[in-house]
């Protein structure tokens, strides 16, 4: 079942992986690498998930989201304005639907519902 979530996981990740350049902050090695190298991981993963069903690729694009938040932090481009924003901003939109088609499996949702309640 393709689901729009992962068209709009694949499109933020090939964004990811070209902004750099596009929004300018090319010259910051360290920001360029990690948008590169998530970007294209984000957009394979988004794929494999709208060609094969394969559930495991929303787990990987929601670690991919959260470790996009962190990254700007964790590896210390957070004073590199634009860098920081895009990096969050694609990080929190990705975990958001990630989360949520994860939430529309059925058995997923179901487990979910049980452990919630």
């Amino acid at each position: 079942m393709r689901r729009w979530q992962d068209w709009a996981s694949f499109a933020l990740g090939l964004w990811l992986a070209v902004s750099p350049w596009l929004a300018d902050y090319a010259a910051h090695d360290v920001a360029t690498a990690n948008a590169a190298v998530c970007g294209l991981a984000l957009a394979v993963a988004a794929h494999v998930g709208f060609t094969c069903d394969h559930l495991s690729s929303e787990w990987l694009n929601l670690a991919g989201g959260l470790w996009l938040v962190a990254a700007p932090f964790a590896l210390g481009f957070e004073s590199s304005h634009v860098a920081a924003v895009n990096a969050i901003a694609v990080g929190a939109f990705i975990t958001f639907l990630s989360a949520w088609t994860l939430e529309l499996d059925r058995e997923f949702g179901r487990l979910w519902h049980r452990l919630s309640s």
